[in-house]
């Protein structure tokens, strides 16, 4: 039987960052009603590490939404090392 539910897989290398989030990050707005443009902010952010780039995260999304979001936000990164941590 078929859940409904389309799965997908993708590589996931070394050195790769891999964003989860809810949808109180995407839905943040800015005092003129525009949804946070995820996707267009994260372009230019692939030099961080996952606690930097959360913190960098967190600090643009509040911006975006003035200093304050009216939802609930979650959001995790996750780092494949490029070599194994000892």
């Amino acid at each position: 039987t078929d859940p409904g539910y389309h799965v997908e897989s993708f590589p996931f290398l070394p050195g790769d960052l891999l964003l989860l989030y809810t949808d109180g990050v995407t839905e943040a707005r800015d005092p003129t009603g525009t949804f946070y443009p995820l996707a267009e902010r994260l372009t230019g952010w692939t030099d961080s590490d996952p606690d930097t780039f959360l913190d960098h995260l967190r600090n643009d999304l509040l911006h975006h939404a003035g200093g304050h979001l009216d939802d609930d936000a979650a959001m995790i990164a996750i780092e494949r090392p490029v070599s194994p941590r000892v």
